[in-house]
């Protein structure tokens, strides 16, 4: 606790922070966070860790990351959470500084007794059409060419999708409309989109429940989703034709191509990476804090658990098959901090 201490008072930002330990020595910070359900898993993780170790508490609210938008933008929590990147005109109407935090990937999980984790090969015009509602049986000729030898049931295909402003669906329809051009024209990608078929579940962890719940069930959700409640996953298609397994290397293998200097707010899309062994839904998640900090005290505690984690939670992450940032993104992000969060005018990190 003794170096968070030192390193609260570097700043000559933190008057109140000061005073407040010199009447009578550290307190314990509650700060809250509300967004992405994609990196939920980890967040908790690292959030048990940290506050073990500083006693500190992050109260992550995993509720979206349209929710997550619009709660930092209404200064109702001390940070937001989306899987969206923000664009450079909307961080700098609602003077917002964005940086990711993990990486993950998206796969697709399915409900069909007998079938094993990773039977199952599609690719991505497969899935759009599934989802635009023109496939609808499990023996359908176009999912029985990539699947040569599978006995596949006449099961009629339920479609699941998000209910919520979500950052995954964000990603998923992206790739969708890199692969399949009905797409893109007659549904494109956003959080939200007008889904030509199927049902709806709030979060990843409602779509997760309803393919779970429901027989001849698809959904999309973050892998660790998949691993969680033991979901059968199918491999896909990427983007040099190779199917791949949803697994750490192939995560790693698709981030790998991220040019992270080259975009404001960092805001790098994942989607469709070349590559022989990337994973074609692979996705950054994004953490969004105000520039001009209203609280200096819990600002500096989100930027101080976001520092611990990046440099003490990679296991953690691996174990739930997220990607750690490299630590030369990592040196990018905290300069960023120092350069472009503030309170009274002053940098508030370190």
């Amino acid at each position: 606790m003794y170096l968070t201490v030192v390193r609260f008072l570097r700043p000559a930002a933190f008057g109140a922070i000061a005073a407040m330990f010199a009447a009578g020595g550290a307190k314990a910070v509650d700060v809250t966070g509300a967004g992405a359900t994609f990196p939920n898993p980890v967040y908790q993780k690292w959030a048990e860790a940290y506050k073990a170790k500083t006693n500190n508490a992050i109260n992550y609210q995993s509720v979206g990351s349209g929710a997550g938008i619009k709660q930092i933008e209404s200064n109702t929590v001390d940070f937001g959470a989306t899987d969206k990147p923000l664009t450079q005109d909307e961080l700098q109407k609602n003077d917002l500084v964005q940086f990711p935090a993990v990486i993950g990937g998206i796969v697709m999980v399915v409900n069909l007794p007998g079938i094993k984790p990773g039977e199952i090969k599609l690719d991505g015009a497969t899935v759009a059409k599934i989802y635009m509602g023109s496939i609808t049986s499990w023996n359908d000729p176009a999912i029985a060419k990539t699947n040569p030898g599978t006995k596949l049931p006449d099961t009629a295909i339920t479609v699941v999708h998000r209910s919520d402003g979500s950052g995954t669906t964000f990603n998923f329809a992206t790739y969708l409309s890199q692969v399949d051009a009905d797409w893109k024209d007659k549904v494109g990608a956003n959080t939200a989109v007008e889904w030509p078929a199927g049902v709806g579940g709030k979060g990843n962890e409602g779509v997760s429940a309803l393919v779970q719940q429901t027989a001849g069930a698809i959904g999309y959700v973050e892998i660790a989703y998949a691993l969680q409640n033991k979901m059968v996953y199918t491999q896909m298609m990427n983007h040099d034709g190779l199917f791949v397994e949803p697994k750490l290397s192939n995560f790693q293998a698709a981030a790998a191509n991220a040019d992270w200097k080259s975009q404001p707010g960092y805001a790098v899309i994942l989607a469709n990476q070349p590559g022989k062994d990337s994973w074609p839904i692979t996705a950054a998640t994004f953490i969004l804090v105000h520039g001009k900090a209203a609280n200096a005290e819990k600002t500096h505690t989100v930027l101080d658990f976001y520092d611990w984690s990046f440099k003490n939670g990679q296991t953690m992450a691996e174990d739930l098959l997220y990607v750690p940032l490299p630590d030369s993104l990592v040196k990018q992000i905290e300069a960023t901090w120092s350069s472009s969060v503030k309170a009274d005018g002053k940098a508030l990190w370190p």
